[in-house]
């Protein structure tokens, strides 16, 4: 098929539409596989904390939330649990991140949202102030080594990613969500 076939033209050829999709896919996915020869990326959810950049593995988020609107609080615990929250028939223990690292705490805007963890014993959401999505980043990009943050993270980072002059700290949701201070959640 010729390069400049229009997809309007082929809208009553539905078979040929197909095919051009396809073909045109496969020219963007080897383009792509050019300028990552080694075709590995990391792929991360981005969100904001105090106004920083950070980014969570995929691997580790099993969903995000929106703030439930109904939060249940929960005698006797740590002030940084803000409560049990009702999600699809499952209580969900709901954390202000900000909070539990002893960096304020996190305001009940309409961007803040809610980072379910996929860890399987430790049932978790933690508030963030806004998730921006998904971010790709090649295996090159990738430092151990994690910038400063102005939230005292430092010893939940898993190295940061630096694409131009932005940096993304990786935050790890397993070593936080496993750590005796997150364990300990008795007030």
């Amino acid at each position: 098929m010729s390069e400049s076939l229009s997809l309007k033209s082929l809208r009553d050829r539905p078979f040929e539409l197909l095919a051009e999709l396809e073909r045109r896919g496969r020219a963007v996915t080897a383009a792509a596989a050019t300028e990552n020869p080694a075709g590995r990326e990391w792929v991360g959810v981005a969100f904001k904390m105090a106004g920083e950049l950070y980014l969570v593995a995929r691997e580790e988020t099993r969903e995000v939330l929106a703030v439930p609107p109904s939060i249940t609080r929960v005698p006797g615990a740590k002030v940084w649990i803000k409560g049990l929250a009702n999600v699809r028939g499952q209580l969900l223990p709901i954390i202000d991140l900000r909070q539990f690292l002893g960096s304020g705490t996190t305001s009940a805007t309409r961007n803040a949202r809610v980072i379910v963890g996929s860890h399987r014993e430790v049932p978790a959401g933690l508030l963030v102030d806004e998730v921006l999505g998904f971010r790709r980043f090649a295996d090159g990009e990738f430092s151990g080594d994690a910038p400063p943050t102005v939230v005292r993270c430092d010893r939940y980072l898993a190295g940061a990613f630096r694409r131009g002059t932005e940096q993304w700290p990786v935050l790890s949701l397993r070593s936080l969500l496993e750590s005796a201070g997150f364990q300990d959640a008795a007030a």
